[in-house]
């Protein structure tokens, strides 16, 4: 399995993971789920042989920031390292950029994960697509 950067043509792939994962899986409507801030990320693709079974995107805000956002791994590849490979990625990417720090909006579910990445949550719950959320953060020391 190899994580990169997606190219402008693979995009629609990416789409079909989230798609699969937020809406179908989890309920999300299609209008929540593109927010018409996909033009501004970096989008990465998690791929098996040719098989796309990851997905996500890095934006970089206004303010300088960097958040992970739309984590998405296929059903069938959960627990199999696909996630933490993206957010490797996304992480390597951050550093090159010079950014302190990732921001996240974590599922409450999937927190552990990224705790075991060395991300912490703060703040209280709030609901993001009908489904609770927290902030986690993580400082980026540079390489």
């Amino acid at each position: 399995m190899k994580v990169r950067k997606a190219s402008q043509d693979e995009f629609p792939r990416c789409l079909a993971i989230r798609r699969e994962v937020f809406v179908e899986e989890q309920s999300v409507l299609w209008e929540e789920e593109v927010d018409g801030l996909d033009s501004e990320c970096v989008h990465f693709l998690a791929l098996t042989g040719e098989d796309a079974v990851g997905t996500a995107r890095l934006r970089f805000t206004p303010e300088g920031g960097a958040k992970a956002e739309r984590i998405a791994v296929r059903g069938s590849w959960r627990k199999q390292g696909v996630g933490r490979a993206l957010m490797d990625a996304i992480e390597a990417e951050v550093r090159r950029s010079a950014r302190p720090e990732v921001l996240l909006s974590a599922q409450v579910r999937v927190i552990p994960f990224y705790e075991r990445l060395g991300y912490r949550a703060e703040g209280p719950e709030f609901l993001d697509a009908r489904i609770p959320h927290r902030l986690m953060r993580k400082r980026m020391d540079r390489v």
